[in-house]
């Protein structure tokens, strides 16, 4: 079910807990691995001048400087796969970073991507530009790991019924037995019969599961902050839920629960489709 797995990364902290997560996956699920970093276009080309007089863009040293860094980022990428016994290919490539991701991401099971880029994270922005863009363009299921976390603990699946939901089932599934861990599932409803409805669903969805699941549910309060809390409680190292939910258009337009949970999650939040 994933059997290549791309990992984005600029070097900083965030990204190198992308590559971490990313190195733990591919060993333990046998994927092959492929990394790359892009040079943005906006670094290394001069802004319009707006008919000022401006001394020369330095556009050729500004070029070697971010080729020369991108070059180290996935040599210390690729030694780090090494020392864990993986074979990995590396990439550079210049552009817009959201778009290149996308574009490279429709090879791969599966992409990896740090929560805030390099820049984002002097901002301290929550979620990353580049993060927000990929997840909203790609097709493809993606995993967002904030700043050091890692994928020891169990797997929280949240669950309403959707079709993104029993996607994140079925991969459910395949990482928790792949990793050894086990799933704690997540079902938010307004009404209890509702819930108890998700919950038997749930149950065949994660049939083929090496150990039994244990259930949580709420009533209460927002569903992504009682998602992420359900995460803490159990120590988890991983969410996996839907990219979308029961109203795919409210959620593109105005922020969907999954969206609110990758931009808070204290862990990786891998987003199904």
């Amino acid at each position: 079910m994933i059997e290549t797995i791309l990992v984005a990364t600029d070097g900083s902290q965030c990204a190198q807990a992308a590559e971490g997560c990313a190195i733990a996956l591919a060993s333990k699920l046998g994927a092959s691995l492929t990394a790359m970093t892009v040079i943005e276009d906006r670094l290394v080309r001069a802004p319009a001048s707006d008919g000022m007089s401006l001394p020369p863009f330095p556009e050729a040293e500004l070029a070697a400087f971010y080729r020369a860094r991108a070059d180290a980022v996935l040599r210390r990428f690729s030694e780090r796969a090494r020392g864990a016994g993986l074979d990995v290919s590396c990439d550079v490539v210049q552009g817009t970073a959201d778009d290149r991701i996308v574009e490279r991401s429709l090879a791969s099971s599966l992409t990896v991507l740090g929560r805030d880029s390099r820049s984002e994270a002097v901002r301290g922005g929550l979620f990353g530009a580049t993060a927000e863009a990929v997840t909203r363009k790609t097709t493809k299921p993606m995993l967002i790991v904030p700043s050091g976390a890692t994928l020891a603990g169990p797997i929280v699946l949240g669950f309403d019924g959707s079709p993104g939901s029993k996607l994140a089932a079925k991969l459910t599934v395949f990482l928790a037995n792949g990793l050894g861990e086990q799933v704690h599932v997540f079902v938010d409803s307004k009404d209890k019969g509702r819930a108890v409805t998700r919950f038997e669903e749930v149950r065949k969805l994660v049939s083929g599961l090496a150990d039994p699941i244990r259930e949580t549910s709420s009533t209460l309060g927002r569903p992504d902050v009682k998602l992420v809390d359900a995460a803490r409680d159990a120590g988890a190292g991983l969410i996996i839920m839907g990219a979308f939910g029961r109203n795919r258009i409210t959620d593109f337009f105005t922020g969907s629960n999954a969206a609110a949970v990758a931009r808070t999650s204290p862990v990786a939040v891998l987003l199904a489709r």
